[in-house]
């Protein structure tokens, strides 16, 4: 009978090397995106341009109905009408915001919407809270 003599190596040590490098990526991933986000944007040289002035920016237009069913554009109270017509004077691009009262009738909403599809208006929010 042959004796068979088995080996076993003692793990005794941990083999760092793989976590160290794994460590060196992740510390070059977090300083690089660390300056994209210190600077807030990614840097960029502008071109230059004749015109020097800024185009005029467009704020958006507030339209309000409350709960008993009053209109208003801009804080002043309106009637359809006169809302049509305020709302015909501004450009289909710009930003219209829709705050109706959750007790306004919803015709009143309807009726308001049919006049921002009426003029073209796709540029339009529905404010709400959570």
């Amino acid at each position: 009978m042959s004796k068979c003599k088995k080996s076993f190596k003692r793990f005794d040590q941990i083999n760092v090397i793989p976590f160290i490098d794994i460590m060196l990526v992740l510390l070059v991933m977090v300083l690089t995106t660390a300056t994209f986000i210190k600077q807030g944007v990614i840097p960029v040289d502008l071109p230059d341009a004749k015109a020097k002035e800024k185009q005029d920016v467009q704020k958006e237009v507030t339209v309000y109905v409350n709960a008993k069913g009053e209109m208003y554009y801009e804080k002043e109270k309106v009637n359809l009408t006169q809302l049509e017509q305020k709302l015909s004077t501004i450009s289909k691009k710009q930003t219209v915001v829709l705050r109706s009262d959750k007790n306004s009738k919803f015709q009143d909403f309807v009726s308001v919407m049919d006049i921002l599809k009426r003029l073209g208006h796709e540029q339009l929010y529905i404010v709400t809270k959570e």
